[in-house]
This record gives structure tokens, sequence and C-alpha cells, in this order.
């Protein structure tokens, strides 16, 4: 009755629907992982935007590698700016994806360390971006800064080739050990996005805060992988079911009776 199922045609099938299953399913469980890392990484960020200001050097300090904990959290610092030794951090986008530069700038503390501060994005003002670009001035004097604490930027964790043979005083990533070479001074570790004290004129671009990742819809994806999953055998015995019947011959059929013959 189901001999043809041994036919090459549907071993081949047989087999593809028994290995459609167990991938399927392990797709399902691999979104709900991401799902699960998205969900927690939405606390850890939130859980840090909102704790309260803390002093920069409390977390940082010269050489420290800033963790993940620590990352986004608000900190403060007293000094000044040292915009004499300030650089531009090439090809940064603004909020509509426009390239331009991030500024970033020494701040100097009372103790004579230093804390890199990136005060937010500029348009690039020349098409060849080779000149050094107009940055507004921050405010002068002494101040308190207060800002997001970001790790040190890498090739490997942001995907952007440390070029070499750049423009003077043009960078492209923010790195404070590089920094601290190039200033020859103590700087702290990783870098500070500026929060406070707000630009004249809204320039530099302020850098927004960091976004939840979408976890919901890896939720769905899972979900969506696992009713696939579901749906292979129930569509394999529906095939199944067809092919029977198709296969049918007219003598498994109930015979019609004959018509009389007429008179």
């Amino acid at each position: 009755m189901y001999r043809f199922l041994l036919s090459r045609q549907w071993v081949i099938l047989t087999l593809v629907a028994v290995l459609l299953i167990p991938t399927m399913i392990e797709l399902g469980f691999w979104q709900m992982h991401r799902y699960e890392e998205r969900s927690a990484r939405n606390d850890l960020v939130a859980r840090a935007l909102d704790a309260e200001p803390v002093p920069a050097r409390s977390l940082t300090a010269p050489g420290k590698k800033i963790t993940t904990r620590e990352r986004y959290r608000t900190v403060t610092a007293e000094g000044h700016f040292d915009t004499d030794r300030e650089v531009v951090v090439r090809r940064r986008t603004d909020s509509d994806d426009n390239i331009g530069y991030h500024v970033l700038t020494p701040f100097v503390l009372n103790d004579g360390k230093i804390l890199l501060v990136n005060r937010g994005w500029i348009p690039a003002d020349r098409a060849s971006q080779t000149a050094f670009p107009e940055v507004p001035a921050p405010p002068r004097g002494q101040i308190t800064v207060t800002g997001r604490l970001m790790p040190d930027e890498t090739t490997e964790a942001s995907g952007i080739k440390d070029l070499e043979g750049l423009p003077d005083r043009q960078i492209m990533l923010i790195n404070s050990e590089q920094q601290a070479e190039r200033l020859n001074a103590p700087v702290l570790g990783g870098y500070v996005v500026l929060i406070e004290p707000e630009p004249e004129n809204g320039t530099p671009e302020r850098i927004g805060r960091p976004g939840n990742e979408d976890a919901a819809l890896n939720f769905a994806y899972a979900i969506q992988w696992w009713l696939f999953a579901a749906a292979v055998p129930v569509g394999w015995w529906f095939l199944v079911r067809r092919e029977k019947r198709d296969r049918e011959t007219p003598e498994d059929a109930e015979p019609e009776r004959a018509e009389p013959a007429a008179v």
C-alpha cells in the first residue's frame, strides 16, 4: 500500500524532511539564545544609564579596561579642556547617516591625568577630509563634565581599520593607550561621551543615548522556526496520503453497476 515510499524520490524527500526538523529546532534555540542575550544587554544598558553619576576616577584609571558592566555608566570629572591637543575621529555618522567626524578633546583633571572626551559629531567641511576641520570651541576654564563611560575602540570590536598615514590630528579609533602615547601623559582607560555641559548652538551634535536592541524579534523568529519544524511531518504525511490516493488503480475502486440493456 505504501511501497512507493521505497522509491528514490520518496526516500530523498523523507531524508530531507528528517534533516529539516532538527535543523529548524536548532535554529529556534539559536534565536532564543539571541533573545536572551539581547534582553540581558538591554537590562544592563538600562541599569547603567539610570544609575547615579559617579566620579570617573572611581571606575577608570590609566591602562584600565572598561568592563561591560561599567560601559554607559554616567561619570563626572573636574578639570579643563585642552583644545591645542584635540583630534577628530574620521568616518563617523550622525543620526541621519551623514559622514563627518567625532571631536575628541583631552580633558585635563586637577591631578594632571587626562580623560578623553568625545564632544560629539561635526560635518566634514571638505570632500577630501585632508585638512583639520573647523571645530567649535568647548567651554573655557575650570568646569565639571558629565558623560557616559565607554571602552576603548579596537579594530576587532568595531570592524574599523586603524589606518596609518592619516592627515595631522586625525584618527580612526578612540583608544586611550594610543592617545597616552601621543600625548605623552597618563590617560584614563576608555573615554567619555559628553552629556553636559551643552554645546553652544547645538554643535558639535550630541551623540544620542544607546537604543534598545529588538529582542522581541528574535523571540518571534524562534517561535516561527519551531512552528516550521512541527509543520514538516504534517506536510510530509499530507503528501503521502495524496500520493497514495493518486496511485489507487481503478481495480481498487468499487466497480460501477452496469446499466440494464434496452429491450
